[in-house]
C-alpha cells in the first residue's frame, strides 16, 4: 500500500512538473496538452502501470461530479475573457453559434443516428445532445487569450463554448425521456411547456448569473475602496461566485452552466465600464509589491485589479481541471470493454467533423460579418471533449444502463478523435490565420 501511494506521488508529480516546463514549447508544436493528459490517463490504466481503473458506467456519478466542477471553472474563466459591451455587434456571432448552430447540429446528428447508426429516436436524440456542445476547456489555441482580444474567430469560438454547454441540457433530458417513453407517447413530450421551460432556463440563467456577478463585484469593490475591507483572497470570491451562481440557477430550475458563464461576463462588464477606454493592465499600472492592498483598494484600480486577479486564479484552476478530466477520459478509454474504433464510430466522427459541423456553422452565420476563411475555421474547430464527457456521465447516471451503454463507445471515440485531430491542427492553422490577418492589416 505504501509503495502504491508513493508511485502515485512520483508519477503525478513528474507529469505536472514536466507539463509546466514544457508548456511554452508545446505552444509552438502541432500538439496539445490534452493529448498528453489523455495518454497519461491511459498509461495509468491496465495497459500501463495499472494504478487507476475507472469504469464509465460503474463510476458515472464520480465522473460526472469531477467533470461538472471542471466545466464550471472553465465557463466562468471564458466569461471573464470576453471584454466587450453587451450591445456590441461582435456578440451576434457567438450567439448565433451558441444557439442556432447547436439547434441545427442536434437534428442533423439525430437523423444520422437513426438512419445510419440504426439507433432508436430516443438514443439518437440523446447522442446528438451529448455531442452537440463544443468544448470550453481544450481549445486554448483557438480561444481568446487576453480580455482585449476582439478577433472575430477567437471571440466567436470562445463565446460559443461558454453558451452551448448549458443549452444542451434540455435536449439531453428530452432524449432521456424519449428513451423511457413508449413511441405512442413520445409526441406528447414536445409541447409548449417544454418550449417555455427552455426559454426560462436560458433567460433565467443569464439573469441570475448576471445579477450575482454584478452584485458581487460591486459589493467587494465597494468594501475595498470605501472601507479598506475584503482585501485579498480573490480565489474565495471566484469560487464563491461560481458555486453561488450555479446553485441559485439550479434552485430556480434554470441552466446552471449558462448562469456561471453569465456571472463571469458580468464581472468583466463591471470592470470594463469602470476602466473606461483603458485595458485592465493599463488601469492597474505598476503594483507596489510591498503594499499590494493599496492597489486593491484604489478606487480607480480596484475593479481591474480584482477582475484580473480572479481571472488568473481561475485560469490556473482550469489547467488543473483539464489534467484531471482528460486523464479520466484516457483511463476510461483504457478500461472500456466495447471496441472503440468501428465503422460506426469512424462514420460518426467523420460526419460530425466534415459534414454536420460545417453545415450548422454555415446555416447559423448566413448574413453575418464573418469572412469565408473565418467561417471555415469555425466549422473545423467544433472541438468535442469535456462537455460531451459530462453529458455522457449525466445520461448514465440518470437512465437505465441498457439505453445509454451503446452510446459510450460512440461518444468516447468522437472525443478521442477530436482531441487528437484538432490538437494536431490547431497550432498550424491558427498560425496561418494570424499571418493572414497580419497581411491584411
Amino acid at each position: 500500500m505504501f509503495m502504491h501511494e508513493t508511485l502515485w506521488f512520483l508519477i503525478v508529480g513528474a507529469v505536472l512538473v514536466f507539463m509546466g516546463l514544457a508548456a511554452t514549447t508545446l505552444q509552438r508544436l502541432p500538439v496539445s496538452a490534452a493529448m498528453f493528459y489523455l495518454a497519461f490517463g491511459y498509461f495509468l490504466g491496465p495497459p500501463g502501470v495499472g494504478l487507476l481503473r475507472l469504469d464509465m458506467i460503474a463510476d458515472a456519478h464520480l465522473l460526472r461530479i469531477v467533470t461538472e466542477v471542471a466545466l464550471l471553472v472553465s465557463l466562468f474563466a471564458i466569461g471573464l475573457r470576453l471584454r466587450l459591451g453587451m450591445l456590441e455587434k461582435l456578440w451576434t456571432v457567438p450567439l448565433r453559434l451558441g444557439f442556432l448552430a447547436m439547434l441545427a447540429t442536434i437534428p442533423l446528428l439525430m437523423l444520422f443516428g437513426v438512419y445510419v447508426l440504426h439507433l432508436g429516436w430516443g438514443p439518437a436524440l440523446l447522442l446528438a445532445a451529448i455531442l452537440a456542445p463544443t468544448d470550453p476547456v481544450l481549445a486554448h489555441d483557438v480561444q481568446v487569450h487576453n480580455p482585449g482580444d476582439h478577433d472575430l474567430l477567437r471571440f466567436a469560438l470562445s463565446g460559443e463554448g461558454g453558451l452551448n454547454d448549458g443549452i444542451a441540457l434540455p435536449f439531453a433530458m428530452l432524449g432521456l425521456a424519449l428513451c423511457a417513453a413508449p413511441a405512442a407517447e413520445a409526441r406528447d413530450l414536445f409541447n409548449l411547456a417544454l418550449v417555455g421551460g427552455i426559454v426560462w432556463g436560458v433567460a433565467g440563467a443569464i439573469a441570475i448569473g448576471g445579477a450575482l456577478g454584478w452584485a458581487t463585484t460591486h459589493a467587494v469593490t465597494w468594501l475595498r475602496t470605501r472601507h479598506a475591507q475584503a482585501l485579498g483572497l480573490e480565489g474565495f470570491f471566484a469560487l464563491g461566485l461560481i458555486v453561488l451562481s450555479f446553485g441559485a440557477a439550479q434552485l430556480a430550475h434554470t441552466y446552471g452552466f449558462l448562469a456561471v458563464f453569465a456571472a463571469g461576463v458580468a464581472m468583466r462588464r463591471v470592470e470594463h465600464r469602470a476602466s473606461g477606454g483603458q485595458s485592465p493592465r493599463e488601469t492597474i499600472g505598476t503594483v507596489d509589491s510591498e503594499d499590494v492592498d493599496a492597489t486593491a483598494a484604489n478606487p480607480s484600480k480596484a475593479h481591474a485589479y480584482m477582475t484580473e486577479s480572479v481571472l488568473g486564479f481561475t485560469i490556473e484552476l482550469e489547467r488543473i481541471a483539464e489534467v484531471a478530466v482528460m486523464a479520466m477520459v484516457g483511463n476510461v478509454l483504457a478500461t472500456i470493454h466495447a471496441p472503440l474504433f468501428t465503422w460506426q464510430t469512424v462514420a460518426l466522427s467523420a460526419a460530425l467533423f466534415v459534414l454536420v459541423r460545417p453545415v450548422s456553422v454555415e446555416l447559423s452565420l448566413l448574413g453575418s460579418s464573418a469572412t469565408a476563411t473565418q467561417r471555415r475555421l469555425m466549422s473545423w474547430f467544433g472541438i468535442r471533449g469535456i462537455g460531451s464527457f459530462y453529458y455522457l456521465a449525466y445520461a448514465l447516471e440518470n437512465r437505465a444502463t441498457a439505453d445509454v451503454a451503446p452510446l459510450v463507445p460512440l461518444t468516447l471515440a468522437v472525443i478521442a478523435a477530436s482531441v487528437v485531430i484538432h490538437g494536431v491542427s490547431a497550432t498550424p492553422l491558427m498560425s496561418w490565420y494570424r499571418r493572414l490577418r497580419s497581411g491584411e492589416g
